[in-house]
């Protein structure tokens, strides 16, 4: 279950208004009421967080590099952190642009210029130094119970969503399709009406 909290209340700098979203379950053995709030600037704000949470459900985005941004100079494999691989990352797509013609002569001089004023590679490799530093002299954070947790489920214990989902999610789709500048509780509040339902 998910919600959005609206507060309004009178103080002596006049009314303020508070806005947070919460998710919560009943936990199937126990029974017991599992839930997490938290404060947001404001409603759009709220319904977009869980509008992000939707979507990675909905379009099973399960891990970082499908949503990666293909500009940024990071491989398929690297590590999470910058380091030399970033840097010879960040060379090889000049290279590309260079031999595309995105860029002339003068911006690739300049790149080099100011990746020899930062003493080439030295920064790459101080962070990977301080990377596998840090890796070595921290225990492993997470204990095996909580890794084995969080491994994916296999593909047929996978939820399916309800005819409902699938409709609403049609219809949420098609509004920002064709006014794209509409707010998201607009949005979500003409799929709700024209489904039929109450929002």
């Amino acid at each position: 279950m998910a919600w959005v909290v609206e507060a309004r209340g009178a103080t002596q700098y006049g009314v303020q208004q508070q806005y947070g979203m919460g998710v919560g379950y009943a936990h199937p053995e126990t029974g017991q009421w599992l839930k997490l709030e938290y404060m947001t600037a404001g409603l759009p704000l709220a319904i977009s967080n869980w509008e992000a949470i939707r979507a990675y459900m909905e379009y099973e985005v399960h891990s970082l590099h499908e949503i990666q941004d293909p500009h940024l100079p990071r491989g398929k494999d690297d590590p999470p952190w910058e380091g030399v691989h970033t840097l010879r990352n960040a060379r090889r797509r000049m290279r590309e642009r260079r031999a595309k013609g995105e860029v002339g002569p003068i911006f690739t001089f300049f790149w080099y210029a100011y990746h020899v004023i930062e003493l080439w590679n030295l920064p790459g490799y101080l962070t990977e130094w301080e990377a596998k530093r840090l890796m070595k002299s921290r225990p492993k954070l997470r204990p095996a119970e909580v890794e084995e947790w969080s491994k994916p489920l296999p593909k047929d214990q996978w939820a399916k969503p309800s005819d409902e989902l699938v409709r609403l999610s049609a219809e949420v789709r098609r509004i920002r399709e064709r006014d794209p500048q509409r707010s998201v509780e607009e949005v979500f509040a003409e799929a709700y009406r024209k489904e039929g339902s109450e929002v």
